[in-house]
């Protein structure tokens, strides 16, 4: 018999009992990226302390037992009584929306993720400890149980410094599985320093024997985030610095070209990284292609009769870092987020400012200028030709060719919805023909490559297009690429990477990456592309009619560990399996595992893609010796 439905159904969550009943409204999710964001949520209240001008030094310490410390040298958590009764650091730190952003004028400038911080973490911890030095005194409180007060405020001591340390523990059965990552939290507090110059972030990870330490400091502030992000680059110019004020927005750019053919620009509004960009990327845009096109025409480099240069021309090759200070009146972010800026008079700003300095910055320095126009120039006509390219293959004699050339490629469907259809890339006629007899005719299609495809960190859009493989893939996909690629248009939901298990394919795997990545990203960012995990062995025990396979040697370890009679197959490519086992543990919707890539920090994605991908061989090979262990076997040499 179905529960009664009635005004007694209604519960109503009290105070912090909201946050641990749905973690991921509050948060996100509650997996590693969750967790990590407890991090971010008590890191941004010392940053918003700096970026106000109180303190320069944020401390963050991995304790051995899974506790993490967070200390900065601002002012201090406020230590008196407040007007509810409770002591104020109470409230800070166990009631939902309390805190110093909500009174108009204790901070001029904010981040603050969602505006709950420091209650919201309190909620998910199973204890938390807040020292706070103000006022001459060192106090302290303790909670417990996420939230409950376990020592109320007292004095502990007296200082004339001030700040805040907060030491909590997650509550590991709410963030299963999951634990703090030392390279994680580098990786964020970095982007920190380089936008707080003068700023001193030390990080410690204390749980191992070996204590790892690392200190970030960074006097040349969004100079030095161009350097790092260019180090693996070969840059065509100096970096350039952008400062000015307008509608009392702070704007603060640092840009410089180099001879790639990708684009990469990072924004932040007070230290927020905005991924979905907004107002001020669109006016950085606007007003960056429009001072290169009034400066060729009044240079006489683009004559009377010369189309514009295009958007993607001026900024091919590109990378720039945006940084606004924004005051809260006028602060206007999209989505709970904060991935976008939605403040009209940010774009504004940004566009008059960029334009104005960079018509002087270009009259007093020609020869970078002249260099970075020619490769505008370059990127124009490369553009105009890849245009055409397109409309060949359109029209005439190339839609036949096309026509014919995917036919003999390309076994696509039987149905004709995008919204489930799905695209597997393989390699190579034999894996090709496997996965043909075991996908599922209505749904899924099958695109053999011959061979390794462009690597396109290396090669321009008019490269790409005269690859073989890749403009195939382009028109199999559907939605164009580069610039004018929608997602919209694309024949597929799930574009699916189904490549062997050995070092051709891991290598073929990392080729389409890049090339997904460079020339049709949003594939990427709306969710549609995934690896396939195919299973690398296939375990048959005797009396029994139903192999196993496994996907990992930790899972055969645990399967075969001090047993004998099974027979043992290492599958090293997807033509040695029968297509019944190829649809059953990797096609199948029902059975299958594939992962889905995501891109979560633009700036480190794009580092790896440099380096890995790019022209010079020693950052590679120090990445590699630093990453990759070496000693690891096969287990089917072991066993076998």
């Amino acid at each position: 018999m179905a529960k009664k439905y009635d005004a007694d159904s209604i519960k109503i969550l009290e105070g912090l009992e909201a946050v641990r009943k749905r973690p991921g409204m509050y948060i996100g999710s509650t997996d590693k990226r969750g967790l990590h964001h407890l991090v971010w949520e008590i890191v941004d209240n010392g940053i918003d302390e700096i970026i106000n001008g109180y303190g320069n030094t944020i401390k963050i310490i991995m304790n051995k037992d899974g506790s993490i410390t967070i200390a900065d040298n601002g002012r201090g958590v406020p230590i008196g009584m407040h007007s509810s009764g409770k002591s104020t650091p109470e409230v800070v730190y166990t009631v939902l929306h309390a805190g110093g952003k909500f009174e108009e004028g204790n901070y001029k400038v904010s981040g603050g993720l969602h505006g709950v911080g420091a209650s919201v973490v309190n909620a998910l911890s199973d204890w938390m400890d807040v020292i706070i030095y103000n006022d001459g005194k060192i106090s302290e409180i303790k909670f417990k149980n996420g939230g409950e007060v376990d020592s109320p405020l007292k004095t502990i001591g007296e200082s004339k410094k001030t700040g805040t340390i907060v030491t909590f523990m997650p509550n590991y059965e709410i963030f299963k599985n999951c634990q703090f990552s030392f390279s994680t939290i580098c990786e964020r507090t970095q982007e920190s320093a380089f936008l707080l110059p003068n700023v001193t972030i030390d990080l410690e990870n204390r749980t191992s024997d070996e204590v790892q330490k690392i200190s970030y400091h960074y006097e040349k502030g969004l100079e030095a985030f161009v350097e790092y992000m260019n180090e693996d680059k070969n840059t065509l110019d100096n970096i350039i610095n952008i400062h000015g004020e307008k509608n009392k927005i702070i704007v603060d750019v640092a840009l410089q070209y180099t001879d790639t053919y990708n684009e990469s620009i990072v924004s932040f509004v007070n230290n927020v990284k905005t991924s979905d960009g907004g107002s001020h990327e669109v006016g950085f845009k606007s007003g960056l292609t429009k001072i290169f096109n009034d400066y060729c025409r009044e240079n006489n480099i683009l004559k009377a009769k010369d189309s514009n240069f295009d958007g993607s021309d001026v900024r091919e090759g590109l990378t720039a870092v945006i940084n606004l200070k924004v005051p809260e009146e006028l602060l206007q972010f999209e989505g709970q987020t904060k991935g976008k800026l939605g403040t009209p008079e940010a774009r504004v700003a940004v566009e008059q400012i960029v334009y104005e300095n960079l018509k002087f910055y270009l009259h007093e320095h020609k020869s970078e200028a002249m260099a970075i126009v020619e490769k505008m120039t370059n990127s124009k006509f490369a553009r105009e030709a890849a245009r055409k390219a397109r409309e060949e293959a359109r029209l005439g004699k190339s839609k036949k060719q096309k026509q014919a050339s995917l036919s003999d490629k390309l076994t696509p469907p039987q149905g004709h919805n995008a919204k489930i259809n799905e695209l597997f890339i393989v390699e190579g006629n034999s894996a090709g023909g496997t996965a043909k007899q075991g996908r599922d005719r209505k749904f899924q299609g099958v695109l053999p490559l011959r061979g390794k495809v462009l690597n396109t960190e290396k090669a321009s859009l008019a490269d790409a297009y005269k690859n073989e493989e890749l403009n195939t893939l382009i028109h199999c996909i559907g939605g164009g690429v580069g610039n004018e690629f929608d997602i919209k248009d694309i024949n597929y939901d799930k574009v699916v990477i189904m490549t062997d298990a050995d070092d051709d394919g891991c290598h073929i795997q990392c080729l389409l990456l890049t090339f997904f990545y460079r020339f049709m990203r949003p594939l990427i960012e709306e969710g549609h592309l995934y690896i396939a995990m195919p299973p690398l062995y296939k375990v048959q025990f005797t009396g029994s009619k139903e192999p196993i396979y496994c996907y990992t040697n930790e899972e055969l370890r645990e399967l075969t560990e001090g047993k004998s009679n099974y027979n043992l197959q290492r599958y090293k490519g997807l033509g040695e399996m029968n297509a019944e086992a190829l649809r059953e543990t990797t096609m199948d919707p029902k059975t299958r595992n594939i992962i889905k890539v995501n891109i979560q920090d633009d700036m480190l994605a794009e580092k790896r893609v440099s380096v890995l991908m790019g022209d010079k061989v020693e950052p590679r090979k120090a990445w590699i010796n630093e990453n990759v262990d070496f000693t690891l076997e096969d287990d089917f040499k072991k066993k076998n």
